[in-house]
């Protein structure tokens, strides 16, 4: 069950223009709230790791985890700078994006994700892991949009 003295926000953070919105959210609400953020990176191997039959290793050195954390501390730091008035934990895990915002929101007052992240479809009002999220989460799901250029007078 969240807490709601010190509710604990979980946002996805990919390092997409998207997921940054979405950071600013979470910490701007957190702030309001009296909160915490918990920014959540995932990684996967890519898709062609370990296909049967495929003879392609991935590159010397590729190590997704720590690509998904680096990326991760350099959009937070990028985002809300050394003083972000909250209380900001990191997380990187396994699995896909929505499996592992699932997992963290457990517990949470609140999940905030950007609309689209790096997979996104142009012109798609929901990506595949705010919209499994939105059906799936066991808190409130806020989904930050991108912000919509004014109509031309």
């Amino acid at each position: 069950m969240a807490n709601s003295a010190n509710p604990r926000i979980v946002v996805g953070v990919d390092g997409s223009p998207a997921s940054e919105r979405a950071l600013r959210w979470a910490v701007d609400y957190a702030r309001l709230a009296g909160g915490s953020v918990q920014a959540i990176a995932a990684w996967e191997y890519p898709a062609f790791y370990g296909w049967a039959g495929l003879a392609v290793p991935p590159a010397e050195g590729f190590n997704p985890e720590e690509l998904a954390g680096r990326t991760l501390s350099e959009t937070v730091t990028k985002v809300v700078g050394a003083d972000p008035g909250v209380r900001i934990t990191e997380a990187v895990m396994p699995g896909n994006a929505a499996q592992a915002l699932l997992e963290a929101a457990g517990g949470a007052a609140l999940v905030v994700v950007g609309s689209r992240g790096l997979g996104g479809f142009t012109g798609a009002l929901l990506g595949s892991v705010s919209r499994h999220l939105t059906e799936h989460a066991p808190c409130p799901v806020v989904v930050v949009r991108e912000q919509q250029e004014p109509p031309a007078a």
